[in-house]
């Protein structure tokens, strides 16, 4: 294995985290608060340490193998997560490094689960910091470097097949590096509309920029305690909906339509099921709001749509206490948790199309039994499906359900509340963020024993890189010549 081509690609992330430190410092040195010498000591930790490891690593080899590009993925999350807890720790925010670990790894895998109970008394600096980390998480740190690491001689293929394991890792452009290039402009540039939108409809500036960085990135870390439910306001809720939706679609699809080509996007069968998926559920929820409490039309609705939407993209952000709801309406939800946006969405969780090919193959698998000598091929967007992607899928979901079904066994022997436990669990390994009963939306995870934490924190990396990236590194075979 080329260890130097793994160190010097890791010394040039932390490189890029440690720049990324100083947008935070900027934004203390803006509010002038106390927080103003933990991102300068931070990011020159990283900045130091990253040139340092590019200048010793500058002769190693300039290819990265399969092999070496399933490692980097793997570490970059641990990396980026053990050095991104400096400011937490050196600043006295989140002074325990266990909790401060938790929170990173919880921005840096997009999952949105938190520790803490007095958001509102953080300084700027540090939400700043916390939302910064989802941003850069969404599209993947791995993505955004691919559009920089060629100017180092460094080729970025193996990398972008590791962060994208899905079923389909469909490419804007033939050229790795244009792709990443793309991917974030578009990324960005959705990132600027909402912001400006959210500004218009009544937020600080400050709370729009880092709402917007946390949306995009389908993570859901909030500047406030009780998240959007903090506004009021139907716009603003609204204008989260649209981007949450934007965020789980396919970037491709995004990209598409950009360009005017709406004829692609319409026929796309995964966005169509993605859009019946939203529909068919709010309008379940919404009747059953309708039901069994006061609220009005338009309140059940707007409540259900922004749930619905939330916990399909894995986003989390909360208008409502969900568990406050009727247990079937809550159950509902928590079936939520195992869908996901799209494919070559920033979301996590199973995804639409694994579920979509997964009913079409059981479909025509009972087809096959009733004919036995037909040959029925499996089509998506009208075009047959080759049996490994069929095999891949398959084999994506047994693991799912029996890590999950596994982990919430051994999370029970943490958190005695079942409930509780299998929506960690659940919350973690899909990157959703709350769960159930003592993680709920109005609660948080810093009752959790701290060999809890650790536990969610492994599940929360598995679960963004999509089990296979981080489960190849455990096996014998990798390893072997």
């Amino acid at each position: 294995m080329n260890v130097k081509i793994v160190l010097r690609v890791l010394g040039f992330l932390l490189f890029v985290e440690g720049v990324a430190m100083l947008l935070a410092f900027g934004i203390a040195l803006l509010y002038n608060e106390y927080d103003q010498s933990t991102f300068l000591i931070s990011s020159g930790i990283n900045i130091l340490l990253g040139g340092t490891i590019v200048y010793l690593t500058r002769n190693a080899r300039r290819d990265i193998g399969r092999r070496e590009g399933y490692i980097i993925v793997s570490l970059v999350w641990l990396v980026f997560s053990f050095f991104g807890s400096l400011p937490y720790v050196i600043s006295g925010a989140i002074p325990d490094f266990t909790n401060a670990f938790f929170e990173t790894i919880s921005g840096f895998t997009t999952t949105g689960s938190s520790i803490l109970a007095d958001i509102e008394s953080l300084p700027h600096g540090i939400l700043f910091w916390r939302s910064i980390t989802q941003w850069l998480g969404g599209m993947g740190i791995i993505v955004l470097s691919l559009a920089i690491l060629p100017v180092f001689g460094i080729g970025g293929m193996q990398l972008f097949i590791a962060e994208v394991p899905g079923p389909t890792p469909d490419r804007i452009s033939p050229r790795i590096r244009q792709t990443a290039k793309t991917l974030w402009v578009i990324y960005l540039g959705f990132t600027v509309a909402e912001t400006l939108l959210l500004w218009i409809g009544g937020m600080t500036l400050f709370d729009a920029v880092c709402h917007s960085f946390t949306t995009m990135a389908t993570g859901g870390f909030s500047t406030k305690q009780a998240s959007i439910a903090y506004w009021s306001s139907p716009f603003i809720q609204y204008v989260i909906i649209l981007f949450m939706f934007l965020a789980g679609t396919n970037f491709t699809l995004s990209y598409m339509a950009l360009r005017g080509n709406f004829k692609r996007v319409l026929h796309d069968e995964e966005f169509k099921y993605y859009g019946l998926f939203v529909l068919g559920f709010t309008l379940v929820i919404s009747a059953g709001l309708l039901i069994t409490t006061q609220l009005g039309v338009e309140n059940a609705f707007r409540d259900a749509l922004f749930q619905v939407v939330s916990i399909m993209t894995t986003t989390g952000f909360a208008t409502v206490d969900y568990l406050t709801w009727a247990p079937v309406l809550t159950i509902l939800l928590f079936g939520l948790f195992f869908f996901g946006g799209s494919a070559g969405s920033t979301g996590g969780s199973i995804k639409i199309m694994r579920i979509v090919l997964l009913l079409k193959n059981s479909y025509y698998e009972l087809r096959r039994i009733i004919h036995p000598h037909a040959v029925i091929p499996v089509k998506f967007n009208r075009q047959s499906v080759d049996a490994k992607i069929i095999n891949n899928v398959l084999a994506f979901f047994m693991f799912y359900f029996v890590i999950f079904g596994a982990s919430t066994i051994v999370f029970s022997f943490i958190e005695p509340d079942m409930e509780s436990a299998m929506g960690a669990v659940a919350t973690s390994l899909g990157n959703i963020g709350p769960g159930l009963g003592n993680v709920g939306p109005a609660e948080n995870f810093l009752h959790i024993s701290p060999a809890g934490k650790w536990f969610l924190s492994f599940l929360m990396l598995l679960g963004r890189l999509e089990l296979f990236t981080v489960l190849v590194i455990f096996s014998p075979s990798f390893w072997r010549e």
